[in-house]
């Protein structure tokens, strides 16, 4: 059953009665609303910057844990994160409260996830004075911070297809998240790295450990904040509670199995899969390496690292939005990731065989700074977009799937994409800590005093795996096919059948 109501500010709302319960459909949604609910994106965001930039340095060259064995345990609690994922997806969708499917999950998540940091970036003297002990700690944290992690951000990501249905909005609404995602996950270490790791005496603070539980403290209480804002932002938006008496129980295996089944039987979906997966392998690979590669080979302090990794995530952003719209307007979501992928192909391809050519002017210089905020602005633009239009379809293909399975599955498809990029990102912690053992990176070799061999090594590295993941990205865009008329199309024939029913 479909209806069409005002909300108490005069909003048109459209209600409607599915498998599910009871759904809410924004015809608009003001612009308050879309940034509270992009700011939860944030909450993710300090997981992965505590990943890409702190995690391989912090445990490898400050604790003295082998890098091997620092990315295998990264790795494995990556696979953990994966498999969760369509787990937490799938309970969320038969989930039944007053509160809607979601806000529960992001509520109950928040302490548990803040607590993980604190012990992440905090292990006590008798642990950090055994390598077994060490490794068992980043294990367990590790297990616990992706956990919570996966329970607050796959409900939120699904809220953005109960929050609106359409076509445009859902851009705008996965573009505050991504944008908040970047945003927070470049701009926390940035900060922290000027304001926490600072050099002092002469000291680098990214090598001391007494100043990375204070890091841990401050992304425990970022999450908290980010958390409660978006929960109180969106909370009025939701599904409506399931009238059908039937209590919640946990989902069981079945229901696992069958979620998967039909996400995988859909055929659009599939290619977007193949096209995350190379994207995900190329990106984790690129993160993972690019603090040691603004470290070591081109010789930045901390707060020039901090620079290069805040301004241009910060412009990225920034620039998309602004061009969000128009751009939409010229091409569908399908040809918007061929350009992205497209930009950041041709924008890996000079700086750094320029800088192993030697033809880049000498570091310590401003003009390889610009260089470096050039490249880097470039790859966050073009990076942003591909996300935004890729998650987006996701949310159509979500409609799509109501249409030929009567069910609305979210949380499955969201969970599933997660699920699938998490696996395929484990690819970058485990394949850079292995780089820096094969190419004699170590903790004694302070940056400046680094051999040329290694140097090139680190940035043979991030070539070879950075160029064949993004053409296989390019291989699965260009044979994506999913218009605007299509999602229309689909979305007539639910409004039919809702209004029949």
């Amino acid at each position: 059953m479909c209806a069409q109501y005002l909300d108490d500010s005069d909003k048109p709302q459209c209600l409607c009665q599915g498998s599910n319960g009871l759904h809410v459909f924004n015809a608009m949604i003001n612009t308050p609303t879309k940034l509270s609910y992009g700011l939860g994106g944030g909450v993710y965001a300090i997981k992965e910057s505590a990943y890409a930039i702190f995690i391989l340095l912090f445990y490898t060259q400050v604790l003295g844990l082998s890098g091997a064995v620092t990315g295998a345990i990264i790795a494995l609690s990556l696979v953990w994160d994966g498999i969760s994922d369509p787990l937490i997806g799938s309970w969320s969708d038969r989930f039944r409260s007053r509160y809607g499917r979601r806000h529960p999950f992001m509520v109950y998540s928040t302490v548990p996830l803040a607590i993980g940091f604190v012990g992440l970036f905090a292990p006590p003297d008798v642990v950090v004075d055994s390598a077994a002990l060490l490794a068992f700690w980043l294990l367990f944290w590790s297990f616990w911070v992706r956990t919570f992690t996966t329970s607050f951000s796959i409900p939120h990501l699904a809220l953005c297809a109960e929050l609106s249905s359409d076509y445009q909005e859902r851009s705008q609404l996965m573009a505050m998240r991504l944008g908040a995602m970047f945003l927070f996950a470049l701009l926390l270490p940035a900060v922290a790295l000027t304001l926490v790791f600072n050099t002092v005496e002469g000291v680098d603070g990214r090598f001391s450990r007494e100043n990375y539980p204070l890091y841990g403290v401050m992304s425990a209480a970022l999450v908290m904040i980010l958390s409660f804002v978006s929960v109180m932002g969106t909370r009025h938006l939701t599904s409506l509670p399931d009238a059908s008496g039937v209590r919640n129980t946990l989902p069981r295996l079945a229901h696992y199995l069958e979620d998967l089944r039909q996400t995988f039987s859909n055929r659009m979906f599939r290619t977007l899969l193949g096209y995350e997966i190379a994207s995900a392998v190329g990106w984790g690979s690129f993160s993972t390496l690019n603090v040691m590669v603004l470290t070591y080979v081109f010789e930045f302090s901390a707060d020039e690292v901090a620079l290069t990794l805040a301004l241009p995530g910060l412009l990225g952003v920034l620039l998309v939005v602004l061009v969000l719209k128009p751009l939409s307007a010229r091409w569908q979501k399908p040809q918007l990731l061929r350009l992205a992928l497209w930009g950041m192909l041709l924008n890996s391809v000079w700086l750094l065989p320029l800088k192993l050519a030697g033809m880049l002017p000498p570091n310590g210089s401003a003009a390889i700074l610009y260089l470096n905020l050039l490249s880097s602005t470039i790859f966050m633009f073009f990076f942003f977009l591909r996300s935004v239009s890729g998650m987006s379809i996701v949310a159509d293909i979500t409609d799509q799937h109501e249409l030929e399975q009567g069910e609305r599955k979210e949380g499955g498809f969201f969970a599933v994409m997660t699920f699938i990029v998490k696996l395929s990102t484990l690819v970058g912690p485990l394949y850079g800590g292995i780089v820096l053992d094969v190419i004699g990176l170590t903790r004694m070799d302070p940056p400046g005093e680094v051999a040329g061999p290694v140097l090139a090594g680190l940035m043979w590295a991030v070539l070879l795996i950075t160029l064949p993941s993004l053409l296989v990205a390019l291989y699965y865009a260009h044979k994506f096919r999913f218009s605007k008329e299509q999602m229309e199309k689909i979305q007539v024939e639910l409004r039919q059948r809702r209004v029949s029913a």
